[in-house]
């Protein structure tokens, strides 16, 4: 259990990092004239590269045989080089660099991309079947407690200047993740080098991917399907409010983004506080119930925040908005907290780590298609549209939850 926690302090530093980089980082790229689509665009690059990264990155650590483990050097090579891009991201904006900005985004991005794979194999590999809801409740909590910080923190940094809270964020990630290189200690299995070479394993990464998948897609039962539809289709919908969500309010609500910016902290406050709970309920009630129940609480909250929306503006909007991101949060917990155990538990225990891969496959997949899909509804109908786009997708998701037969938690005497 203390292992899950000092765990946590990696996802507690990559939640830092990315809540501040979806607020305020649409807002910088606008400020050079671009529409909503191609913002929408850029945001992308994250999850085009772990797209394209992440099987790769995961093969290799399984592989990597070092003093430090296997994912470890992954971490130690891509947080420090993370952090300083990030840091320069604001510190070129101020400048109205615009080249320079893009390059730090994606160096950003691509050093992102290096060590988040590894740091995730970390959970199934030490945590059995009937604890991980709990597990994942654990470090959800944790990355829940970063998020909350750097929103709410956020907000007040940002006033006294834009690249405060990308420093701040910055220093985080690197102590948090010096944390998880100093006190975690890595399982004591065997990693077996590979004779491929490194365009080899690039290629037979994304093989296996594609293997799964493929697996997934003809095999005679479809519940795996059915759940890595509903969650491509929630984290659309998800991520057009996470992306979105500071220039709808500074542009649709008329308040300042580092008003909104705290807001979406109270949303992360109410996510970490549910997160472990959560997990618990999962594992009471069943995964795929506290998934749906999720799911309606998120609509819910995301349709009468529309309604909301129509009748009010500016600063009398901000408390029904922080009583609907209290309870949304609570919803966001029991959805993405029960999912990912949920297919680990239809994975065969030889393809643990291939199944994770098709997990984030579904999410980055869908947070690929988001931005821009997002951006381009809003180019054409206005801001107003967001939180109706958001929840049309979350509705789509709990439907199709329902054909999901399978993933409750294994029991073992």
């Amino acid at each position: 259990m203390t292992r899950l926690w000092l765990l946590g302090f990696g996802f507690f530093g990559i939640n830092t990092i990315w809540p501040l980089y979806n607020a305020y980082v649409p807002i910088f790229l606008k400020s050079f004239g671009l529409s909503s689509f191609v913002v929408g665009g850029y945001m992308t690059i994250d999850n085009v590269l772990a797209l394209v990264l992440s099987p790769y990155v995961g093969a290799l650590s399984d592989q990597t045989v070092t003093k430090l483990g296997k994912r470890k050097p992954y971490i130690l090579i891509g947080a420090p080089l993370a952090a300083f891009f990030f840091f320069l991201i604001p510190t070129f904006w101020t400048k109205h660099n615009f080249l320079a900005v893009t390059f730090s985004i994606i160096i950003m991005n691509f050093s992102m991309a290096l060590f988040r794979s590894p740091l995730i194999a970390l959970m199934p590999d030490t945590t059995p079947s009937q604890f991980r809801s709990q597990a994942n409740g654990i470090i959800n909590f944790m990355g829940g407690l970063g998020a909350m910080l750097a929103y709410l923190s956020g907000r007040f940094l940002y006033e006294t200047s834009p690249v405060l809270p990308f420093f701040v964020g910055s220093v985080l990630l690197l102590l948090s993740n010096t944390l998880v290189i100093l006190f975690v200690k890595e399982p004591t299995f065997k990693a077996v080098k590979s004779e491929l070479s490194v365009k080899e394993t690039f290629k037979k990464s994304h093989a296996e991917l594609l293997e799964n998948l493929k697996e997934v897609v003809l095999s005679e039962e479809k519940s795996l399907l059915f759940m890595l539809v509903s969650v491509f289709i929630w984290f659309t919908g998800f991520n057009a409010l996470e992306t979105f969500f500071t220039s709808y309010a500074k542009f649709y609500l008329k308040l300042p983004e580092q008003i909104a910016t705290g807001m979406l902290g109270v949303l992360s406050l109410a996510f970490m506080l549910f997160a472990v709970p959560a997990g618990y309920i999962g594992a009471r009630i069943g995964r795929k119930r506290s998934i749906i129940l999720g799911l309606i609480i998120t609509a819910a909250c995301l349709f009468t925040g529309t309604l909301v929306a129509s009748k009010i503006s500016g600063e009398a909007i901000i408390k029904p908005f922080l009583v609907l991101f209290i309870v949304g949060g609570t919803g966001w917990a029991l959805t993405n907290v029960n999912s990912l155990p949920m297919v680990l538990d239809m994975a065969p225990e030889r393809k643990l780590g291939g199944y994770t891969g098709l997990y984030y496959f579904s999410s980055m997949l869908a947070n690929i298609v988001s931005p821009p899909l997002t951006g381009l509804i809003m180019d054409l109908l206005g801001y107003k549209v967001l939180f109706n786009f958001a929840a049309i997708f979350v509705v789509c998701a709990s439907l199709i939850m329902i054909l999901v037969k399978r993933g409750d938690a294994v029991r073992r005497i």
